[in-house]
């Protein structure tokens, strides 16, 4: 576990000196490694369970972190930033990854929370990074809604402590012991944690009844705070919900599936109607990442685990790209939809043009296939139950909203290729190869052999 939590502490100590753009994205890039070797030496104990699903979740997260280190080289020639800044970023990012490997990697709901506090707290400065008003105003309003949000999750935690403390002993925050001892858990007692818990966790995402106090944040920090929070930060919040539903689906599934399409549900109702009245880039794919989570959600309580790993793992691909190019998509602080993609760089057109309309699930995306397994589960799921219609009501009802998602999107493409001026575009070659990286990190989730890999996963 050593090799993971070195270069984050040396990425800290060397923000407090003055060290080229490029070598500290490549000593940052080192985090990789750790990730590697852990990613082949599964362990479980008190403190850390590293196993299949862990490692292959801070995998994604590594990359998405690499792509950020190397588009930060040419942030300051973007917009006004200064060494003391992009030294913050970095002194900060390094105590985000911190939390965000024990989140991940802990065995222990206490640790599980600590490292989510840890990455909160330090997302609060990155969001500060851009000196602005507005920067400072949302990094405040961040801090209070991840105050609730963590708040609610820690009661939930010591509930479910509570529900197994008699029969688990000192075991009792073992996610480990849980899983295999639901048996003897208290039911209420856990079931009220539980709810607790996801409520908590689902505020962090941004879902109801808080959409929009995300999108607000990622419109005021620089572009790469959105990237982690859509690719790192809300897949240690993924990971999570993952945890505490097996528990609670081997307690009282019907309890988990009423809960869930039902919070989810409204989510969609109101994020999809969001969507359509969104003017900006970040705003869009802020809000369309609450309607990814919500699905990747849904598709594991349903079952469809390789559905949801898939679909997760292309979320956390797509979306940090598409923040990155944001930087270019708006030129001058212009942030309308017409003619972003005119007279761009034909290659990274191309891949902008990929992960914008690959993030709506049109083939060969691998969204695409997700969503296809995603939504086959849940028609299982209705059959076996005893509430048929109201389950295929609620899946036609999630198929209409997100068929206004869809309409929105498409319409913002053909303002994007073939509406605006001819301004010429300029873009860097960090900012183009830190977007390769996540396009080519996508393409090969759609090799047989990535298929074959994460359906292991959950076996």
């Amino acid at each position: 576990m050593e090799f993971l939590f070195i270069p984050p502490v040396l990425i800290f100590i060397l923000s407090f000196f003055k060290v080229n753009r490029t070598v500290m994205a490549l000593i940052s890039s080192t985090i990789a490694i750790g990730v590697i070797y852990v990613f082949f030496h599964p362990l479980v104990n008190n403190y850390f369970f590293v196993d299949k699903l862990g490692g292959f979740v801070l995998a994604v997260s590594s990359i998405v972190a690499v792509a950020v280190f190397v588009s930060m080289i040419s942030l300051p020639k973007r917009i006004n930033l200064n060494e003391k800044s992009i030294n913050r970023f970095y002194r900060f990012f390094a105590v985000f990854w911190i939390g965000i490997i024990i989140s991940i990697l802990s065995n222990n709901m206490g640790l599980y929370w600590v490292g989510l506090e840890f990455a909160t707290l330090s997302t609060v400065y990155m969001i500060k990074v851009k000196v602005s008003k507005e920067a400072d105003i949302e990094a405040w309003r961040y801090l209070v809604v991840g105050a609730i949000a963590i708040s609610l999750i820690l009661f939930g935690i010591i509930l479910i402590y509570a529900s197994s403390k008699g029969v688990l002993g000192d075991k009792a925050m073992n996610f480990y012991a849980l899983m295999h001892n639901t048996q003897k858990i208290n039911d209420y007692l856990f079931e009220l944690g539980f709810l607790f818990v996801i409520v908590g966790m689902f505020i962090k995402m941004g879902f109801f009844p808080m959409n929009l106090w995300l999108a607000d944040i990622e419109r005021a920090s620089i572009y790469q705070v959105g990237a982690l929070f859509s690719g790192i930060l809300e897949s240690a919040i993924i990971l999570g919900f993952f945890r505490f539903s097996e528990i609670e689906k081997h307690t009282n599934y019907s309890h988990l599936i009423g809960i869930g399409y039902v919070y989810i549900l409204f989510t969609l109702f109101f994020i999809s109607f969001l969507i359509y009245r969104a003017k900006d880039f970040v705003r869009l794919f802020s809000l369309s990442g609450i309607e990814h989570m919500s699905l990747i959600a849904l598709f594991w309580i349903s079952g469809g685990y390789f559905a949801a790993l898939l679909h997760f793992a292309a979320h956390a691909f797509m979306k940090p790209g598409l923040f990155i190019s944001s930087s270019v998509l708006e030129q001058n602080k212009k942030y309308l939809f017409r003619g972003a993609l005119k007279n761009m760089n034909k290659f990274a057109a191309l891949m902008v043009s990929a992960l914008f309309l690959g993030v709506i699930s049109l083939p060969p995306s691998p969204m695409f296939f997700s969503e296809i397994y995603g939504f086959k589960a849940m028609i299982d799921i209705a059959k076996d139950s005893n509430y048929f219609i109201l389950m295929l009501i609620g899946i036609f009802t999630l198929l209409g909203l997100l068929s206004i998602i869809f309409y929105k999107f498409v319409h913002i493409y053909q303002d994007m290729v073939y509406v605006g001026d001819n301004s010429q575009k300029k873009i860097y070659k960090s900012e183009t190869i830190a977007v390769l990286i996540l396009f080519v990190s996508t393409a090969l989730l759609l090799l047989p052999q990535s298929f074959e890999f994460i359906e292991g996963i959950v076996r």
